[in-house]
């Protein structure tokens, strides 16, 4: 079994992250941490592996001796220009050892996850993979390490739809705990038999925890039960409170009107022994205690300008390329794309098929064309984001005279993180800050890169109901099966032969 007491984690500037937490795992737990962003998920995994934490103060126990298999959120820098032999095998060596051609689990894997060994043959580097690949390699590595507990902090990110499907199939199948954070609700709701919320209340100042025995959707609806039950609960005895608190000070102002008005000695003991009983009841009803409003993190709102459309009738793109290709590969050929109105398009494909390459070929394209004003959101956020501005700097560049602290507070930055580099945020902050730039600009054509990847999926169902309700064209790369099913009326998958429609 493993477990955790009292762990507490706290920053080194003093705000609590993470408060007495305890639970227990055993073998085939599923826990999902879910939570927004900035709330601690990732600095809780980091925790539990051991990982230094130079930025926070942790208290607790954890139990010992467990091995982690533990998947970062993003590949370190360092490991991008080693080859792929280097990188599984730990080894800096120039010359791959081709004993591990005869590794049957390395096989297994390669084979599951759809690659060849040619990649360890030709010396292939770790920077020359997709962002999904990568998350792939990452995954094969941990697997070969046999870890008693995995530990995954967004492993669908960059995942093609395939395999998604098959992690969702390995993460069920799979008979140790598994802890993992993830934005995408779909995975949560297939595989999640445990949940632990961490929530910041009261402005980001007081952390709060709710371990919960059960999948996701029923989390959701139970605390949606609870807290409406709550609240009504709450609020009838306050009304209920005010009642009685109307009615005694009636009767206490007409009992002090009598006593100014009595002149007879016995009358007057009567009506101040009256008082008495009144006062008595007043404190009583004081001291009573009502159930509380339940103090629960508020959700974010980001509303679309409803001023913002794109004609119907109106070609958003008519489109041919020979061939889409990157230095020394073609990935694609004859890629046809006709949009017309404000259609809103999920293009799916094969992680490395050059979803992201399409985009920023069709980019100046839309950008070029007369009646078009083009946001543009990019995987990597420093392409549109300036790192050294603060997140109010960066939207007062807007054309509009607006306050960017209210939009930023609807999204739940607090003052400090609104003043600060956008460098210093999470990368969930940076995505809600992006998105929203988006909006003030006024564009009435979006052309989104893997907007829900690095969101929570608490936010994720308000950001698709915002673009949902968008008036304006949108072209997005997204294997956000919840985010197609919602925003999209159109589906176009990229292949080695060009763009073909597939049903949503």
């Amino acid at each position: 079994m493993f477990k955790i007491d009292n762990l507490t984690i706290e920053t080194i500037k003093g705000r609590k992250l993470i408060d007495n937490l305890t639970f227990a795992l055993n073998s085939g737990d599923k826990l999902a941490i879910i939570g927004e962003e900035g709330n601690g998920k990732s600095t809780l995994l980091k925790a539990i592996a051991n990982k230094p934490l130079e930025y926070c103060k942790i208290s607790g126990k954890i139990t010992q001796g467990e091995k982690f298999g533990y998947l970062e959120q993003k590949l370190p820098i360092h490991c991008q220009n080693k080859t792929v032999f280097q990188f599984l095998t730990d080894s800096d060596c120039l010359e791959p050892n081709y004993e591990i051609f005869n590794n049957k689990k390395l096989n297994q894997y390669f084979s599951q996850f759809g690659f060849d060994f040619s990649l360890i043959e030709n010396d292939v580097k770790l920077s020359a993979l997709s962002g999904g690949e990568q998350v792939k390699m990452q995954i094969i590595k941990i697997l070969l390490q046999e870890p008693s507990i995995l530990l995954l902090d967004e492993p669908t990110n960059d995942l093609d739809i395939e395999t998604l499907e098959w992690l969702e199939k390995f993460i069920n199948q799979c008979n140790k705990p598994i802890i993992f954070v993830s934005h995408d609700e779909t995975l949560l709701e297939h595989c999640a038999n445990m949940i632990l919320h961490l929530e910041q209340l009261i402005r980001k100042s007081q952390p709060k925890h709710t371990f919960f025995k059960g999948g996701y959707l029923e989390y959701v609806s139970a605390r949606e039960r609870n807290i409406s039950k709550q609240t009504q609960i709450a609020l009838a005895e306050r009304r209920e409170k005010e009642k009685k608190e109307q009615i005694l000070r009636q009767i206490k102002e007409k009992v002090k009107n009598a006593i100014n008005a009595t002149k007879d000695a016995a009358s007057a003991r009567i009506i101040v022994k009256k008082m008495a009983s009144v006062k008595a009841q007043e404190r009583k009803l004081n001291n009573s205690e009502t159930t509380e409003i339940p103090d629960v993190e508020e959700n974010i709102k980001l509303l679309t300008d409803k001023h913002v459309n794109f004609p119907n009738q109106k070609e958003l793109l008519n489109i041919h390329i020979k061939e889409l290709t990157v230095p020394n590969k073609v990935l694609s050929k004859n890629v046809d794309l006709h949009l017309k109105g404000a259609q809103k398009v999920a293009i799916i494909g094969r992680n490395g098929c050059g979803k992201s390459t399409l985009l920023k070929t069709i980019l100046p394209v839309l950008s070029q064309t007369p009646g078009l004003k083009v946001g543009y959101f990019s995987q990597n956020y420093y392409e549109t984001l300036d790192y050294n501005r603060t997140p109010i700097e960066e939207l007062n560049q807007a054309d509009f005279t607006f306050n960017a602290q209210t939009f930023l507070g609807s999204l739940k930055f607090t003052t400090e993180e609104m003043s600060q580099k956008i460098s210093n945020l999470s990368e969930g902050q940076k995505a809600k800050l992006l998105l929203l730039k988006l909006i003030v600009e006024k564009n009435n054509v979006l052309v989104l890169d893997e907007p829900t990847r690095n969101l929570s999926p608490l936010s994720n169902p308000v950001i698709r109901q915002m673009l949902n309700q968008f008036n304006g064209a949108i072209i997005a790369v997204s294997h956000d099966r919840k985010f197609i099913k919602c925003v999209c009326n159109k589906m176009l998958e990229l292949t080695a032969d060009g763009l073909k429609e597939v049903e949503l």
